[in-house]
């Protein structure tokens, strides 16, 4: 069942009904100002960070769902409606939300009245610009009263929802003419406030929810609205809202525009005041002056427009497949760049107000997102490296304001350092800028004791070296990539976290999956030393490397597959011996991945495995059987029900890597096969079973074990879309960034007879012709470019013009 459709030409997702079965979101913002937006209005802003400057609440886990937004109530005589159906939900007599790149639609209509609502954030301002086009589409003259209506967070949205004692008393406003100035706690420590204003003069006000909606009433029948003007009230304390009244009248076809903007202000510190207790408005004026007309509103989202139609150009496919096509030139790459601003922060799912930005998670967004644009990709880089403790070993998270490692969680998730070098090296094979490696970078954010980046991967790399158990296999510390798999926690009170409690490290538990991450990314970080004349310090990391090679498929090798790991008690996890749990998802992908067992035919059997034991049709299940009760000595992984999250559930994360591991072995359907399963393009047909969005990428589905198997869960901002993008440009289409150029190597369906595609690469535009003819899944037999056959696949970086031809022929 469809809820919508997809809109290719405008590169929008149309939904038509408000009543999706799930909040539907967009996210407006590209830099440091953000909004999430669904489909009936709801979510709220931020300024760089969503639980230290949140502009505007939320409710999560409310009923009705999806509480709080930006809402505009049109009263007319005594119907009262919203164009977005929520929070009223008065029946309209026609509905639509378009979610574009950056922005989003609302059109609702009721009673020969329209309304259409264009939400964005533009590239260059910290506001949220909402343009609202009420239109008369009937035959008389119509008077209506327009409300508009945002609920103001105190700005650190954890303390804003638990420390009532004090935020019912902290709350200021300011009102002048059209705009309301929230400055709360301005007068002491901060030096911003938000501000809320219309472009045309009000004839009502109100800052205070109580007066607003009622003390007893909910945004569903505010009171103001329904006695049909706003009370003008000033709030001192409580809780504080933005709402502006406009009576209007409209001629038979009229339309009226107005332009609300919801932005952020910030004052140099000497210059807070104008005067005892009013803010200094200047600030607040030149962001304003900038909206004050619809074409300057036009003009914005026109700029934010061409900023996303420039992106998506670096890297542009045409398959005969459509679904796959926009896919790649479209969502998935407009996901990775939503992912890599927020991380795992910010969405329908995560509150905003725990996680910041991850280490290991950064690090693999960067993979999705590097070719886009690179600059911020070598920041984050560095950002990154600054939280890393001298000893190679990392924070797990920090915040993206302070840029500082959050000390709550702290490290020990011995996975974070390797995903550095994965970082730094797909960064190096995009650019070719090797100075990265020479910039100093801190540790735990003390740059007394800074040293060049190179140090940093080293260290990375020597302190998995370093921490091995008594198979030779790395440490897993508190849990390796699965952040459910704690072998050396033992939790076992309520409320009690799996991942910091006990002591952390232990002496013997092991990773297999860190194993192959040692194999995959050592290769990588000697390949990097290679490049820069460090051959010795290459041999060294190349031997390290054999030898985890060789360890794997010994020690990490089960009959069948790869083992996960061995527990506290050296015991195996994910093997044959195990009652519930005999086979993961991850070792099998990570390891081929990085080569091992290929020659052996260990990785053949490996994958064969998995297709036996863990496919189904929605995707691989993370395990299989599921865990039926709780283990101590695994934790949160068996806290789950069966065929949920990580106990058997699909987890979208790690099915990609599983499809770059069918392109190790050359197997282009199977790889494409798995590919798709997981794909939200190809599952719109099915979203009131998949019940996430169509046109993005999810974390997890629930399980063949689960009652709701098919189920998505904690769509947007999940390491799936930068893996899903890497595996299909990457490993299927098979343009590969280098350190020496880029390599054309397509594993794909043999009845993909051919394509074409343009990747931009270190400033030059390849335009790229794959003719596949002869049904290969694998198989480069001539390259030419501009005309002239090259040797091998690598075509080398060209400086001399901006547009190379190359034409492929597998075979």
């Amino acid at each position: 069942m469809k809820f919508g459709h997809f809109d290719d030409d405008r590169k929008e997702y149309v939904i038509t009904t408000p009543k999706t079965p799930l909040p539907w979101i967009n996210y407006l913002g590209s830099s440091e100002f953000f909004g999430l937006f669904s489909n009936t209005a709801g979510g709220y802003d931020f300024y760089k960070d969503a639980k230290l400057l949140r502009l505007t609440r939320y409710r999560y886990n409310n009923s009705p769902v999806d509480n709080s937004g930006r809402y505009y109530y049109i009263k007319d005589g005594d119907t009262i409606w919203n164009p977005g159906w929520q929070p009223v939900q008065t029946e309209l007599d026609s509905y639509e939300c378009r979610h574009g790149l950056g922005y989003s639609v609302i059109t609702g209509a009721k009673n020969g009245i329209k309304a259409e609502l264009t939400a964005f954030v533009p590239v260059h301002d910290p506001c949220e610009v909402n343009r609202l086009v009420i239109t008369n589409e009937g035959s008389t003259e119509r008077k209506l009263e327009l409300f508009s209506y945002v609920e103001f967070c105190l700005w650190n949205a954890e303390d804003d929802s638990t420390n009532f004692q004090r935020n019912f008393s902290t709350g200021e406003v300011e009102v002048v003419g059209s705009t309301i100035y929230h400055k709360t706690e301005f007068r002491e420590r901060r030096d911003h406030y938000a501000v809320y204003s219309v472009n045309v003069p009000v004839d009502g006000f109100d800052t205070s929810r109580d007066e607003f909606v009622g003390l007893y009433n909910g945004a569903r029948n505010p009171q103001a609205v329904t006695e049909g003007h706003c009370h003008n009230s000033i709030a001192h304390g409580w809780a504080l809202v933005g709402a502006h009244q406009i009576n209007l009248t409209l001629a038979p076809g009229q339309s009226r525009t107005f332009i609300f903007v919801l932005g952020y202000c910030q004052c140099p510190r000497d210059k807070k005041f104008v005067s005892p207790g009013v803010i200094n408005k200047e600030p607040a004026d030149a962001l304003l002056s900038r909206y004050q007309t619809p074409e300057q509103a036009e003009a914005a989202l026109e700029e934010l427009k061409e900023y996303w139609e420039g992106l998506l150009s670096t890297y542009n496919v045409d398959t005969p497949d459509q679904k796959l096509n926009r896919l790649v030139n479209i969502w998935n790459q407009y996901q990775c760049m939503v992912t890599f601003n927020m991380s795992r922060s910010a969405s329908y799912f995560e509150s905003g107000m725990g996680r910041g930005m991850g280490f290991r998670d950064s690090c693999q967004d960067l993979l999705g997102f590097v070719h886009l644009i690179p600059e911020r990709a070598r920041e984050r880089i560095i950002d990154i490296a600054n939280t890393q403790f001298s000893d190679g070993s990392t924070y797990h998270q920090y915040q993206p304001l302070t840029k500082k490692g959050n000390a709550a969680i702290g490290g020990g998730f011995n996975d974070d350092p390797l995903w550095l070098i994965a970082g730094t090296a797909a960064y190096l094979r995009e650019t070719g800028d090797y100075s990265i490696l020479d910039e100093d970078c801190a540790f735990d954010s003390d740059f007394s004791i800074a040293r060049p980046l190179l140090d940093h991967l080293d260290l990375s790399f020597n302190f998995t070296a370093s921490h091995l158990g008594p198979h030779g296999l790395p440490l897993i510390g508190r849990a390796d990539w699965n952040d459910c798999l704690n072998l050396n926690c033992f939790s076992e009170e309520p409320g009690e976290s799996f991942q910091t409690t006990g002591p952390s490290e232990g002496p013997v538990a092991e990773s297999v999956f860190i194993g192959g991450m040692f194999v995959k990314y050592g290769n990588e970080y000697a390949d990097i030393l290679r490049h820069i004349g460090k051959d010795e310090r290459a041999g060294q990391v190349e031997e390290a490397v054999a030898l985890m090679k060789h360890t794997l498929e010994t020690a990490g090798w089960d009959g069948d597959w790869f083992i996960r790991a061995f527990d506290a008690y050296s015991k195996p996890v994910g093997s044959h011996e195990c009652e519930e749990g005999q086979i993961y998802i991850e070792p099998q992908g990570m390891c081929v991945m990085a080569g091992v067992g290929v020659e052996s035919g260990k990785a053949e059997k490996a994958l064969d495995s998995v297709k036996e034991r863990l496919d189904t049709k929605y995707g691989i299940v993370l395990l299989n059987p599921a865990y039926t009760r709780y283990h101590v000595e695994l934790g949160e992984i068996s806290s789950y029900p069966p065929g949920y999250k990580e106990n058997a559930g699909i987890f979208c994360h790690n099915n990609p890597w599983i499809a770059c591991a069918e392109t190790v072995l050359g197997h282009g359907a199977r790889a494409f096969e798995v590919f798709k399963k997981t794909c939200p393009v190809y599952l719109e047909d099915i979203s009131e079973i998949h019940r996430t969005e169509p046109y993005v990428y999810c974390q997890m589905v629930a399980g063949k074990d689960a009652p709701t198997f098919g189920e998505g869960k904690n769509s947007w901002l999940t390491g799936t879309a930068a893996w899903t993008f890497t595996t299909i440009s990457q490993y299927i289409l098979g343009i590969k960034p280098q350190l020496d150029g880029l390599m054309i190597d397509p594993c794909i369906p043999s009845d993909l007879k051919g394509y074409t595609l343009v990747r931009r690469f270190r400033g030059v535009n390849y335009h790229i012709t794959v003719d596949n003819s002869a049904g290969a899944e694998k198989g480069v037999k001539q390259i030419t470019v501009d005309g002239s056959p090259i040797s091998g696949q690598i075509i080398t970086p060209v400086t001399d013009r901006s547009d190379v031809t190359v034409s492929v022929v597998m075979g």
